[in-house]
């Protein structure tokens, strides 16, 4: 994948967020993807090899090793990052699908047909429950992976030595882990942002929750007081220059999905 690709899908997802979205894009891509490219490597780079057992024993040293650390970090981090970033990209691909329909729709019926969608960008209809259901996955697979960091990582935040009494170690024996501090400090960092992201990603849930009801109730209010349709359209007319128009009375027409 090159940067020119790449630098073209951030911007298709960037123009379909709301504010709240580019701040959790920012977040992701600034914070969390160019820290785990640039460090992670370097920092977890010698985690197997530097991880030292005060024992000889053959097979001791891998045994403990997988006890502590079943799954690499940045491995573990590097799938976070990939379920996170991919429900982003099925906005994008359902504006593309509404494009290319609308595309298709002139086609067959003429530029001056009536449109389809009276914005293919605009979250209304099946985009915006695409938008919302995207949102609400990314927030249970950050909350998921935190949860894991807890659950599979007994040592999950690396302590300068941890003791180990799996078989066939002799007895209980010390392990030393390589740059805790380091990876402590590596590890605080991604799961602030993972935190970070859960909120700016619930926050714009409510947002469009917010705004969706509100909509809904305007539109009530606009019917509930809208003017009857006359039986007798004669009765609605206005004098423009010298030409007599007939005005629809009835209220404005609601917008298409």
């Amino acid at each position: 994948m090159n940067w020119a690709f790449l630098q073209s899908l951030l911007s298709g997802v960037n123009k379909y967020s709301t504010a709240f979205g580019r701040i959790w894009l920012s977040v992701v891509f600034i914070f969390r993807l160019m820290v785990f490219v640039v460090a992670a490597e370097k920092v977890w780079g010698d985690e197997q090899k530097d991880f030292d057992c005060n024992t000889r024993q053959p097979g001791c040293h891998n045994v403990c090793y997988d006890h502590f650390f079943p799954v690499s970090h940045c491995r573990l981090w590097a799938l976070q990052l990939i379920f996170v970033t991919c429900p982003s990209l099925l906005v994008v691909l359902h504006v593309a699908y509404r494009n290319d329909r609308e595309r298709k729709h002139c086609l067959k019926h003429g530029e001056g047909c009536t449109r389809l969608y009276s914005d293919t960008g605009k979250k209304r209809g099946g985009l915006w429950w695409t938008y919302f259901f995207s949102l609400a996955f990314k927030m249970s697979v950050d909350a998921v992976f935190i949860f894991l960091i807890f659950y599979i990582y007994e040592a999950a935040f690396f302590p300068l030595v941890v003791k180990c009494s799996e078989d066939p170690c002799p007895n209980e024996v010390d392990c030393f882990i390589a740059r805790p501090t380091e990876k402590r400090m590596f590890t605080y960092f991604m799961l602030v942002t993972s935190f970070v992201c859960i909120l700016l990603t619930l926050c714009e849930m409510v947002y469009l929750l917010g705004k969706r009801c509100g909509e809904c109730v305007g539109k009530r209010h606009a019917i509930k007081h809208r003017t009857p349709c006359p039986t007798d359209w004669s009765s609605w007319r206005c004098v423009w220059g010298r030409y007599h128009v007939r005005i629809p009375p009835c209220g404005p027409v609601s917008e298409g999905r």
